[in-house]
């Protein structure tokens, strides 16, 4: 029976990794010992994750710069000797608004976080996966990646962009051994998501706790979902267990029904 733990020593990038969803994800890869090289923006978390690991690494890197990723990778390389895993976690809220209000300049700084931003970390990640005798992507979407966003189309516009990328990317690599796969993260319980929150009841004119109620009651569970089970189910997608699994997408959002 496939194993339900990471092969030791495995070797993995998360991008975003010092805080949030990819922080909960490299501190439990690195619990069930994996070693990871993270990357981030912001230089108080990436601290904080230095000193809270000394030994896995972590690079200052915006993932829509070209030059920054090129680093990221190459300080990845130092650190871990080569690369067993992606995690393309690395993404933004976005503008909230109507079609006719978005700025066009944050139309494109989503579109360039939260999708070129994977295909600048993957196009670089694939040579190390392929030089290892394979391995595992594991791309960051959204429910906004399987249900319409009303007033946040730019983000759902790239979190449906990053399945098509999946699914291609599973068909063009899986002879190489490299599997390729989704996690659809929903409502996430923490700053980022009361920040849309606010944003969607200032727009609408009601308050935090009600446009908060009316999230909860799209969401079967009637729970946010907590990074750290985003961080289990990537996990096991790194395990033995999830060997014959790629091209696929999951939810990880307590059965979201709509947006």
């Amino acid at each position: 029976m496939p194993a339900l733990a990471l092969k030791p020593g495995l070797r993995v990038v998360v991008t975003a990794g010092a805080s949030g969803i990819g922080r909960a994800i490299a501190d439990l890869l690195i619990e069930n010992g994996a070693r990871v090289h993270i990357c981030d923006i912001d230089e108080k978390h990436l601290a904080d994750f230095r000193a809270a690991h000394p030994g896995h690494g972590a690079t200052t890197c915006n993932v829509a710069d070209d030059d920054g990723v090129a680093r990221l990778f190459d300080e990845a390389q130092a650190t871990l000797g080569g690369l067993d895993a992606l995690i393309n976690n690395a993404g933004i809220a976005g503008p909230t608004g109507g079609v006719d209000e978005i700025d066009p300049g944050e139309w494109r700084r989503t579109i360039d976080i939260c999708l070129t931003g994977q295909f600048l970390c993957t196009r670089l990640a694939v040579p190390m996966l392929k030089a290892a005798g394979g391995g595992a992507i594991v791309n960051m979407s959204s429910s906004a990646g399987r249900f319409g966003y009303a007033f946040r189309t730019p983000y759902s516009a790239a979190k449906w962009g990053i399945i098509g990328l999946t699914q291609s990317l599973a068909k063009e690599l899986g002879p190489a051994n490299i599997r390729v796969n989704a996690i659809l993260p929903g409502i996430i319980k923490g700053p980022r998501m009361d920040g849309v929150i606010q944003a969607r009841a200032d727009q609408v004119g009601v308050s935090f706790a009600e446009m908060r109620e009316q999230y909860l009651q799209r969401i079967s569970l009637r729970r946010m979902t907590d990074a750290e089970d985003v961080a289990a189910m990537t996990l096991f997608l790194l395990t033995p267990a999830g060997n014959n699994l790629s091209g696929q997408s999951f939810p990880v959002d307590g059965n979201l029904e709509s947006l």
